[in-house]
């Protein structure tokens, strides 16, 4: 009986309303309900951020790439 005795659980919550006060008790769950939902949030701009990536690959350009190495090999050549 000890623990699950509805008397237990009704002296433990009347000593954390006492402890605590009903204000402060709300404030926290209040708190907790923004923590939840500031972390889901997040998680929905994480896959946001992770799909724009996705969709933009980056193409290297094979003639830009070889104009800058002729443009650096002639700085060289004249220096």
């Amino acid at each position: 009986m000890g623990a699950t005795s509805i008397w237990h659980w009704a002296i433990v919550l009347l000593i954390v309303v006492l402890l605590f006060g009903r204000g402060k008790i709300s404030e926290v769950m209040g708190d907790v309900a923004k923590g939840i939902k500031s972390f889901k949030k997040g998680m929905s701009e994480d896959d946001s951020v992770a799909e724009q990536k996705s969709e933009d690959p980056k193409v290297i350009d094979a003639k830009t790439s070889a104009q800058t190495k002729v443009s650096e090999n002639e700085t060289t050549k004249a220096g």
